[in-house]
């Protein structure tokens, strides 16, 4: 039977698709790291008390790419490149989602409009990161060789998405709504088509690496076509939805070491 699970285990049972799987992983969660301690640099002074927290996040994305790199380290098989149209982040920032790198490598201090654009990204882009670690807990919490590793990153994740939400809810008291509302929603939109793309073409390249045959392939590709028109139609709204989290101050401490795992 054809499920996300089955799919899932032949990506990690077969060493070159798992180096695969890993090394886009790795990629995007550096990247990520490297976006934050950017912004956390940047942050305008009337906002300086988030830069710990955005430091905790970037902490948080470095720590995971040293993860799946330890992985792979583990499983004696070497990080391989990743094909741009995998490259999630990278084409993230084509569509104009989120902070421009070139503004980033600037030495120009962020403005406020800046941080609650920074912000509005993480909340789309954390809220698909929780969702699909949540699925990775549930098959393979207890795997013996990555259960560890995604319970902890998972566990990270939901601390990013709620941090997201008590920083936005407090732009929106102080009168940025309409401006997180707006950034929101084409954050959301952007992200669905990008998420559909890249999604297609890494189960492309699995599929070559794993010899699927073609009716298995179409029949993913049509899947993740349907994962897309629902969330075109309404599914990107649980993507916008602001919400105080159970857990506060999620970020309000130093990144937790990953012990033994990289």
């Amino acid at each position: 039977m054809l499920s996300a699970k089955s799919v899932f285990r032949e990506i990690l049972d077969d060493d070159e698709s798992f180096a695969l799987f890993c090394s886009i992983a790795a990629g995007g969660e550096s990247q990520g790291g490297w976006e934050n301690a950017r912004i956390a640099a940047l942050v305008p002074e009337s906002e300086r008390a988030m830069a710990p927290k955005i430091t905790r996040h970037g902490a948080d994305e470095d720590k995971h790419g040293r993860i799946f790199g330890a992985l792979m380290k583990k499983r004696g098989v070497q990080p391989v490149p990743v094909p741009p149209e995998t490259d999630y982040t990278m084409l993230l920032e084509r569509e104009g989602i989120g902070l421009a790198h070139d503004r980033l490598r600037s030495e120009q201090p962020l403005t406020v409009q800046d941080i609650i654009v920074y912000l509005s990204h993480s909340r789309v882009t954390e809220q698909r990161a929780s969702e699909q670690m949540v699925m990775l807990c549930r098959y393979f919490g207890d795997h013996p060789e990555v259960g560890k590793a995604v319970r902890m990153i998972s566990a990270d994740e939901d601390n990013h998405l709620a941090y997201t939400h008590e920083e936005l809810l407090r732009f929106a008291a102080a009168g940025h709504g309409p401006l997180i509302r707006r950034t929101l929603r084409e954050c959301a939109l952007a992200e669905i088509r990008v998420y559909r793309d890249v999604s297609l073409a890494v189960m492309a390249h699995m599929g070559h690496v794993l010899g699927w045959p073609r009716a298995k392939s179409a029949t993913l590709a049509a899947g993740i076509r349907a994962v897309y028109a629902w969330e075109r139609f309404a599914g990107w709204h649980r993507m916008v939805s602001l919400a105080m989290p159970a857990r506060r101050d999620a970020l309000g401490g130093p990144a937790a070491p990953a012990h033994g795992l990289a």
